[in-house]
């Protein structure tokens, strides 16, 4: 892992992707059933990086904008879909019809690419799980072995260390040296800032330093491990932040009925993303009344720890 310095990590989302995010790379995101990392993904596919491949554990819209914007080779993982909304379109045509390219799939359980993360994150070369056995996906993944446990003889399956080019994980808040502070549920994001090469922060709002000691608990990823510190307030849009806005489901749903179709996809791409200059202009298009309300539900139910 390089060694990072507690200042210049503070900048823009666009020069955070441009230098982290390169065509080709291998690249994990943050966030489970919330604080979803969807302004990066903007970003990613505004500057139109191409050929990743995408290490993670359940992915949904995110997932679903970044294949049909032609921007993903390869997904390794668990799960794709849409949530409680439905199946995710784009991801279903490209493996079902090529379009607009037809993306590699290697199949994990939730439990097993979480496996591979903790593994990255002590920098180790494998994992040991009960995971996936019993199942089919050993046999169709080559890279999971399963051997004799030596100690008691059962069956035990092996996964290899996932070590991302770059992480990039929302979180609701942090300092400029890139200490980041999570309250709600926090996934696999500490192991796979751990296990990545590089690691982007976008937050909801930069605090002092001071203001993160006060709260040391929450600290879920410490400075050392991040490269890069991004505000970018309402950075998970549609999805929710705990504390901060609560799941635009209609707006989720909007998109949902424009991706059945690649068309009016393009449409809705062209205008919510690549017209837009940066996260503020995407803001403005959803509209600053439904982004405030949103908030307004959040906070009526979840306290802010404070």
């Amino acid at each position: 892992m390089t060694e990072r310095n507690c200042s210049g990590k503070q900048m823009s989302l666009q020069q955070a992707i441009k230098k982290y995010v390169t065509d080709g790379c291998s690249i994990t995101f943050g966030g489970f059933i919330g604080r979803d990392c969807v302004a990066a993904v903007h970003e990613i596919i505004r500057q139109g990086v191409k050929d990743l491949t995408v290490i993670d554990d359940s992915k949904t819209d995110m997932m679903d904008l970044l294949v049909g914007a032609g921007a993903v080779k390869r997904w390794e993982g668990a799960y794709l879909g849409y949530g409680a909304i439905g199946l995710a379109p784009n991801i279903r045509r490209s493996i079902e019809k090529g379009i607009p390219s037809k993306i590699e799939v290697e199949d994990w359980s939730n439990a097993g690419i979480s496996m591979r993360f903790l593994a990255g994150s002590l920098n180790v070369p494998f994992m040991a799980t009960r995971s996936m056995l019993g199942t089919d996906i050993p046999k169709y993944n080559e890279r999971i072995k399963v051997m004799h446990d030596p100690y008691e003889g059962e069956p035990i399956a092996l996964v290899p260390a996932a070590h991302p080019d770059v992480a990039i994980i929302h979180v609701q808040r942090a300092d400029a040296m890139g200490n980041a502070q999570v309250w709600g549920f926090t996934g696999n994001d500490e192991n796979k800032a751990r296990a990545a090469k590089h690691t982007i922060i976008t937050c909801e709002e930069i605090v002092t330093t001071d203001e993160i000691r006060h709260q040391g608990n929450l600290t879920l990823i410490p400075f050392y491990c991040v490269d890069a510190v991004v505000q970018v307030p309402y950075g998970c849009h549609p999805q929710s932040c705990y504390g901060y806005y609560a799941y635009d489901v209609l707006f989720c749903g909007d998109y949902h009925e424009a991706a059945k179709d690649r068309e009016k996809f393009l449409k809705w791409l062209d205008h919510y993303v690549l017209s837009s200059q940066n996260h503020l202009d995407y803001c403005a298009k959803v509209g600053w009344d439904r982004l405030h309300k949103l908030m307004g539900m959040e906070r009526h139910f979840n306290r802010i720890p404070g």
